[in-house]
């Protein structure tokens, strides 16, 4: 702080423009310019003065590194113009056109590699979303079953002998085989859709002798 507290007062008792720079132990920089000039046209100022570039091995440095990347720049061109076919290829010696080939080779073995993994990928996608779409289909066929079988219990139609008479009436009514089913399925595949079609006499509780008809009601599962 003490040689701070000077490069002030010189600033203030002589009218002078003062640049301090320190570096501490820890890398810490500290610095001071007269209120008067910056640090830019300090620098300026001096270099004008004593002929001294300060710049001048950065720049030379920058120009080199420059140059460095150029001919990188340059040497890359090169071989992409010679793996494309646009440039000719008969400057290059046997040993350069063995190079060329080697990398050639490896670079298409590396985009089959990865076109294989592309689809071996979109393969596996493909084989989820379809077993995702028949267990969907499954399910479904599943709960279609059970509310036919639902349906069934509720609904129970009887197709009777016009000629049944009374105990034969009753026998009828409570054997298994009084009821009759015809099952149309649609497709190839019978879990896909049904259409059943029973028969019930129109007037169960009349004897036959009133005349009794029949008639058909179709139940879409």
């Amino acid at each position: 702080s003490g040689i701070f507290k000077k490069a002030k007062e010189l600033t203030i008792l002589c009218d002078a423009q003062v640049c301090l720079i320190m570096f501490s132990n820890t890398g810490k920089v500290c610095e001071y310019v007269s209120p008067s000039t910056t640090m830019k046209e300090f620098f300026d100022r001096f270099r004008r003065i004593t002929n001294i570039d300060l710049w001048a091995s950065q720049y030379e440095t920058l120009q080199e590194e420059l140059k460095t990347q150029k001919e990188i720049n340059n040497k890359l061109k090169k071989e992409i113009r010679q793996r494309t076919g646009q440039d000719d290829l008969s400057e290059l010696s046997l040993d350069e056109m063995r190079i060329l080939e080697k990398n050639l080779i490896d670079s298409a073995d590396i985009v089959r590699n990865r076109k294989n993994h592309v689809l071996n990928s979109h393969t596996e996608t493909s084989k989820k979303r379809n077993k995702a779409q028949e267990e969907t289909y499954k399910n479904l066929v599943r709960a279609l079953h059970s509310q036919a079988d639902r349906e069934e219990q509720e609904f129970h139609f009887y197709a009777i002998p016009a000629d049944t008479e009374g105990d034969h009436h009753r026998d009828y009514l409570s054997s298994s085989s009084s009821m009759r089913r015809l099952s149309i399925s649609g497709g190839g595949d019978c879990e896909n859709s049904q259409i059943t079609f029973q028969l019930q006499p129109s007037q169960p509780n009349l004897h036959h002798a009133a005349g009794g008809g029949y008639f058909y009601s179709q139940h879409y599962a």
